[in-house]
Order: C-alpha cells, then structure tokens, then sequence
C-alpha cells in the first residue's frame, strides 16, 4: 500500500480530465521515476541537495503537477533512497539490484504493480516540465497504446548538438523515431548546426513494450554502443513516437551540475518575485 502522502491529490487536476474520460486500460498506469544510488558518475545523485531539497524530491514535485499524486511511484533498489522518498510522502516500489536500466527498472515495477502502461520521467532533471509529461500521456492514449512515446526538443547551439551526454535524433515526416545518437547529427560536411533535435528523457510504455524490452539477452547492439536505452525498441521493430516539446531542461549528470541546477532555480525564483 502506498504510504500516506503530505501532498494533496489535486495536485494534478491541470489535466484531470485526461484521467476521467480514459477509465479501465487507459487509467492502470503510473508515472515511474527510477532512482539509484550507485550510479558511476555521481554516486548517491537522487539525495544530492539542490537549493534545499533533494534531487528526487524535486522531480517527484514537479509530477504531482502533472498528474496525481497517487499515480506518482519512485522505484528504487536501496533503503536509502525508500527511506527518503517515504519521509516526504511518495510511494516506492522496491526493485532489483541488478537492473541493467532505468527502463528494466519501470517494467519491474509494472509488473509487480500490475500496471498496464506506465510514463517513465527520468530521476536527474529537477526542472522536467508538468505540461511535458501531460503531453507524453496524450500521445500514448492517442496512439491507443500501440507506440513507445518519448519526448523531443529543438537543439539551439552548438556545445549542446557536439556534447557526447546529449542524445540526438533524426525521425521521419511523421515524427517517428528512425535513430538516436550521441554524435552530432544530423550532420554535413561542413560540421556546422543547422537543424538539429534532442531527446527529452520522458517516455510511455505498455507492459508489452516493456516484457518486449527485457526479453532480449542484455542489451542490444546499437543500444551498447550508443547507450541510449530507446535503441533497443527500435532494432526489436516497435514504433516509437516522438513528441515535440518547448524545450529541454537542466539535467543533473555529474556533481558539478548542481550549481547549474540551483542557478537555473533561482533565476526561476526570481523572475516569479518580480
């Protein structure tokens, strides 16, 4: 049973007509937010303080104004973190230490709550935008649950389009996904930015996509050499529909993008006190 929560269901009434006219199938879902705590590059990253409050904390805030609360579950594979989250009202599914991805991580969870879909938003971006997320869940129940959905936005400068932790993409005139890279594409010969588009790390899943997902021995070729998780449902042959969003936002990677995200913040404070 979920524990009780400090914040109110309303917390997501922005869009709440989505839930009521999508009863049964389409109602079985939860936003999941995987969360661990051994990660290489910035160990402990969900507890990290930012501005005052913990990275997960932030992320789990920023959901409750997409949807409601108790459709909001962080997974997670360390006490830690189950102690944390619970200590501020969240529910946690407990996982396996093993999970290769964050998206081995959201299938376990739907399979062990017996969801039928579930919308993934990544655990590092403290700023990931609530109109964002609606849009993800929009696009699933539009596609009737037939296509993987993930988030996309424009690239506008050049250090972000050549940076290897962003992953590009290029798709098709009706926004399907056709690759994803960490290299600069799409590219010419010139080397130069003209028109370029990132990867917004929220994403929709069935829990057939996602047995799909896992039934595969380890991960899938271009998924290892790229280590971008969405590959392997492109070479298993399952359509994956990009939605546009306004932009990215400020995902925490490495200990040093706290300062950023904490400036991002406070700039954000600021111009909400003017």
């Amino acid at each position: 049973m979920p524990p009780s929560t400090k914040h109110s269901s309303s917390a997501g009434t922005g869009d709440q007509s989505q839930y009521e006219s999508n009863r049964g199938y389409q109602d079985n879902f939860a936003v999941v937010i995987p969360a661990r705590y051994e990660s290489s590059r910035f160990p402990g990253k969900p507890l990290a303080n930012i501005a005052g409050v913990s990275l997960i904390e932030r992320v789990w805030r920023r959901c409750t104004m997409a949807v409601p609360v108790e459709k909001i579950i962080i997974a997670t594979d360390d006490q830690r973190i189950k102690d944390h989250c619970e200590s501020f009202g969240a529910d946690v599914e407990m996982t396996d230490y093993g999970c290769l991805t964050g998206t081995d991580r959201v299938q376990q969870t739907v399979q062990q709550r017996k969801l039928d879909w579930a919308v993934n938003v990544q655990g590092d971006e403290p700023m990931v935008r609530p109109e964002d997320i609606q849009s993800v869940v929009r696009a699933f129940l539009s596609a009737n649950g037939k296509r993987v959905i993930n988030a996309m936005a424009p690239i506008t400068d050049s250090e972000e389009w050549l940076s290897l932790a962003v992953p590009k993409l290029v798709f098709d005139q009706e926004d399907r996904l056709l690759y994803m890279s960490r290299a600069p594409i799409p590219g010419n010969k010139a080397s130069t930015l003209i028109a370029a588009w990132k990867q917004v790390c929220i994403y929709a899943f069935s829990a057939e996509h996602l047995t799909r997902f896992v039934a595969t021995d380890g991960k899938t070729p271009f998924e290892a050499i790229e280590d971008i998780e969405i590959l392997r449902f492109v070479e298993q042959g399952i359509p994956v529909q990009m939605v546009r969003v306004e932009s990215g936002t400020v995902a925490v990677d490495f200990p040093e993008d706290v300062a950023r995200a904490e400036a991002v913040i406070a700039k954000l404070r600021g111009e909400m006190s003017n």
